[in-house]
């Protein structure tokens, strides 16, 4: 593994730098965020700046690690450590694994339990409809839409404007949020729509 190449590529949606873990609640959530997507990788040991610091104690970071994946993440996840020397330091690297059980949780400082997915090279907090996304993915069962006007409305008004935001389609079909999400997921489900998640909001567009 050549982790000098990763750390000149930077932080993003699969890597995240660690210098070193100091809090449970704030790790469960970078590896919550990397087991709703694709998967992931940190590396502790490195600055935010890709500053190559090593780890004091691979021990004590492994032992935080372990402890954060399998108390404060639902379900438990199992990250996979390998040590690499660079430059007579010592990097831990984390590997997160892609699997079947989304959504992922993480257990917050308020004692509840919330969903993360990873954004460009941050952890946010995920939506109602990403959350119902990723459960009814995990799930075997297919998706059937029957088009009504109301879905054939959406994707009329998303030729002609290219986005909309769950607000924006409660205003345009005149119905609740609710079935808005519901409408939003069944669309995303079938390939129809894409999720489109920043830091500020969220929208959705015609694939």
């Amino acid at each position: 593994m050549n982790v000098k190449r990763l750390i000149f590529e930077g932080e993003g949606v699969s890597l995240d730098f660690k210098k070193t873990i100091t809090s449970c609640e704030k790790i469960a959530r970078t590896m919550v965020s990397f087991a709703n997507n694709k998967g992931g990788r940190l590396l502790i040991g490195v600055a935010d700046d890709g500053t190559i610091k090593g780890v004091k104690s691979e021990d004590e970071e492994r032992y935080m690690i372990t402890k954060a994946a399998h108390l404060f993440a639902r379900p438990a996840i199992e990250p996979v450590f390998e040590e690499v020397y660079i430059d007579d330091k010592i990097v831990l690297v984390v590997d997160i694994p892609e699997t079947n059980f989304k959504p992922y949780a993480a257990l917050a400082e308020d004692g509840k339990w919330w969903v993360y997915v990873r954004v460009k090279d941050k952890s946010i907090l995920a939506s109602k409809i990403v959350v119902d996304v990723l459960k009814r993915k995990s799930g075997t069962e297919g998706v059937l839409i029957a088009y009504s006007s109301n879905e054939k409305t959406l994707l009329e008004y998303l030729e002609k404007t290219a986005r909309i935001t769950v607000a924006e389609c409660c205003d345009l079909l005149k119905i609740g949020r609710r079935k808005a999400q519901r409408i939003l997921v069944d669309l995303i489900l079938s390939g129809i729509i894409r999720i489109n998640t920043t830091e500020k909001e969220e929208f959705y567009t015609a694939v």
